[in-house]
């Protein structure tokens, strides 16, 4: 059986001109995530927003107690050097950095913003860093990658070198409000079917009307923004959420 459900709105669709309000808002709406999307316009065509946003939000919200809990800061690093930013997003909060695995296989091993180095890191080192600076690590595949480059990352004996969630993205990242893309969720059905334990995020075009589809797949880490922040009551859309994915976990018994 899959892991309860974790619904993590993106604060991509949330009202910047108040977003520490907004994060604090819709923690008390009974989500238990906030998803962080942090472009780069290098890796992906667009900027959002860095570690001083997050250092800003991040007293709006408790820090989680235990991992994966309520109040977790899931930053999703949409960005083309990782490993570079690991330290930043830990001073600022962060409490799990998801990197993108198309970006850990091009990118540099330096460990700091203003550095440069002529070693590559790689998928295996990036997840060793960030356990080693006291988060979480998830490793995240677009919809052109094939989800078996994943394999011989998950099944690596090495702990520290695991990641503790992949999330797959069902629509190209970049920007907000694109069209759910169904054909993703075969990969989500090969990781779960894999690793049933193993917390799985999807993360584009989750509403009500899709998220059924992507619960019947295996994933239980949702993310949802606009169905979630253009919501008239945002509290009983990510209430409808979690039933979904609470709904595939039992029929799974």
């Amino acid at each position: 059986m899959c892991p309860s459900a974790i619904i993590a709105p993106s604060i991509l669709s949330a009202d910047f001109a108040a977003l520490g309000a907004a994060c604090s808002d819709t923690i008390s709406q009974n989500a238990d995530w906030l998803h962080v999307d942090v472009m780069d316009g290098h890796f992906v065509p667009n900027m959002t927003f860095g570690a001083p946003v997050v250092t800003k939000i991040r007293p709006h919200v408790q820090r989680p107690e235990r991992a994966f809990g309520t109040g977790t800061f899931d930053c999703h690093m949409m960005i083309a050097e990782p490993k570079k930013w690991v330290k930043d997003f830990q001073k600022a909060g962060c409490d799990l950095y998801c990197f993108h695995y198309e970006a850990a296989i091009t990118s540099t091993a330096a460990e700091n913003p203003a550095d440069s180095s002529e070693s590559k890191t790689n998928p295996k080192d990036l997840i060793r860093f960030i356990h080693d600076h006291g988060m979480l690590a998830g490793i995240a595949i677009k919809p052109d990658t094939p989800v078996d480059v994943l394999w011989d990352i998950l099944e690596n004996p090495e702990k520290r070198e695991t990641p503790d969630m992949v999330l797959v993205m069902t629509v190209f990242p970049g920007f907000g409000g694109q069209k759910f893309m169904a054909s993703e969720l075969a990969k989500v059905k090969a990781l779960r079917e894999k690793y049933p334990d193993l917390n799985i995020e999807v993360d584009g075009g989750l509403a009500e009307s899709t998220i059924d589809q992507a619960a019947e797949a295996g994933a239980n880490v949702i993310v949802a923004g606009s169905a979630v922040f253009g919501a008239k009551d945002p509290e009983e859309v990510i209430q409808r959420l979690r039933e979904a994915v609470e709904k595939r976990r039992q029929s799974s018994l």
